[in-house]
């Protein structure tokens, strides 16, 4: 990369194929993670999902979580045809709340680490905020009966996935992924 100055360098340093296939492989572990357990168990342990969509933000940049959560909510459309809109939507929001969070806080140093303080609060706000919403959703809708102390749960539950989810996700970061990102 000789003759290229050194922000370009930085911004460049892995092939868009390489970024692509990264999101992609992120998103088939968040939609297997999503299909192993059975509901609602799943949706109190996102930690995985999290994780990965954290990671996927880091790795591929520029929507990064989106584009894993888009091919998370792809495939679970299609193993699960009648919530398809719902799956959908749901991942590619949570991608989309992970990625704007991750702009808005700054995350990444200068130095290539990420703040685990930052991550942590990104990805427990964003987890918390897709859970609030798609509990209320599908209620409003009707998908699923008001039972009040079992939402209470899953969102507590997923709070503290979310919180679990930023101090891994920085300490993967950090500590091995931050030279090839």
């Amino acid at each position: 990369m000789v003759g290229y100055p050194r922000m370009k360098q930085m911004t460049s340093s892995m092939p868009e194929g390489r970024r692509i296939a990264i999101g992609t492989l992120f998103g088939v572990v968040i939609f297997i993670s999503g299909m192993i357990l059975p509901t609602p168990i799943d949706k109190m342990l996102i930690i995985i999902q999290a994780t990965m969509l954290g990671l996927s933000s880091l790795l591929v940049k520029r929507l990064g979580a989106t584009y894993a959560g888009m091919v998370a909510g792809l495939l679970m459309s299609l193993s699960r045809a009648a919530y398809a809109p719902f799956s959908l939507i749901f991942a590619i929001t949570y991608g989309l709340l992970v990625d704007t969070s991750f702009h808005l806080l700054r995350v990444r140093m200068p130095d290539g680490n990420v703040q685990t303080r930052r991550v942590v609060a990104s990805l427990t706000v964003s987890t918390a905020v897709l859970g609030l919403s798609s509990t209320y959703v599908t209620i409003f809708i009707g998908f699923m009966p008001m039972i009040p102390i079992l939402y209470a749960i899953i969102i507590i539950i997923g709070i503290i996935n979310g919180v679990a989810a930023g101090f891994v996700t920085s300490f993967i970061w950090n500590r091995y992924l931050k030279a090839i990102g």
